[in-house]
């Protein structure tokens, strides 16, 4: 019989890829036919879903991350990261074989960076191995992609959801390249989406209405908030009761790596604080503004901060 710790209870639950970052700083990203050099390199864990995990949890919010790791340096840097984050470990699956994943990231000068994914055993998640009554209590599922079949597994999962817990969806690109059609199950239980505009357009196949327009169609739809992320021009979001538009603050830029995922955490955070939706855009910026002044985690504020930034 499977037991629930209570002891473990998790507010937000996240649901996607394990990697480590490999992250290479270089002086420009080579094109076809093109050559660069590595300045720095180090590596970090990562993924979209723990990356936004583990900057609620350095808020003080507990949670907990469903994912996949192999038995290998790079899972226990994985798992060393999300113990040291206070992250719990208790939905963390083991494979007994194969490669935890990997990210390839080059930074250049400017904070711009292309990534190159190997998925390694994160795309052989099965329900089976999902203790669901460790997620029958969280308020948060926060839903982010995978490479492969481990997608179908989190459409499984939509049916141990308890009716009450809030589903929060990043799709990223791999998910909107899949149509609208395939992730439709996920938006049709999604509560909160957070997408950036690049993949709002690519989801409806649609260059020439506004971001306001299709973030309005989505809402028609019965998504309870939209999310647009526009990077360095800011925020746009609506729910039924409020349409706000918030600007991003001036910050130098180290690395846009998982700028997305630490507004996340931000956004996500006021949300279960109660904040309005303008001001959790606003949280969500200050966040992301704070979190790519380094590399991976490294500059994520903590609570004690943001609660100065709040105050102030």
């Amino acid at each position: 019989m499977e037991i629930f710790d209570d002891d473990l209870n998790a507010e937000v639950i996240g649901f996607g890829a394990l990697n480590v970052d490999k992250l290479y700083s270089v002086e420009n990203i080579a094109g076809a036919d093109e050559e660069s050099f590595i300045k720095t390199s180090q590596d970090t864990p990562g993924g979209s879903a723990a990356n936004t995990i583990v900057g609620l949890s350095r808020l003080c919010v507990s949670t907990s991350i469903i994912g996949k790791i192999a038995e290998d340096e790079d899972g226990e840097l994985i798992e060393y990261n999300l113990a040291m984050n206070e992250v719990f470990s208790n939905n963390l699956i083991y494979a007994d074989k194969g490669s935890t994943g990997k990210c390839l990231g080059f930074v250049d000068s400017n904070g711009d960076r292309c990534l190159y994914v190997d998925p390694g055993v994160n795309d052989d998640i099965v329900i089976e191995e999902i203790n669901t009554l460790n997620i029958m209590r969280c308020k948060i599922m926060h839903y982010t992609s995978f490479v492969g079949d481990s997608f179908k597994t989190q459409i499984k999962l939509l049916d141990n959801l308890n009716k009450d817990t809030i589903l929060s969806f990043d799709p990223g690109m791999l998910y909107v390249q899949k149509g609208f059609d395939e992730i439709k199950p996920i938006l049709d239980r999604c509560n909160i989406l957070l997408i950036n505009e690049s993949e709002l357009r690519l989801l409806f196949d649609d260059e020439e209405s506004s971001y306001e327009q299709l973030a309005k169609k989505l809402l028609d739809d019965g998504i309870g908030t939209v999310v647009v992320k526009r990077g360095s021009e800011g925020v746009f979001a609506c729910n039924n009761k409020e349409i706000c538009e918030v600007q991003a603050f001036e910050c130098s830029v180290v690395d846009t790596t998982g700028a997305g995922d630490s507004f996340n955490s931000g956004f996500l955070y006021a949300f279960l604080n109660n904040f309005t939706l303008e001001k959790s855009c606003e949280i969500g910026n200050w966040v992301a503004s704070k979190a790519i002044g380094g590399f991976g985690m490294e500059k994520f504020p903590s609570l004690e901060e943001l609660k100065e930034f709040i105050n102030n």
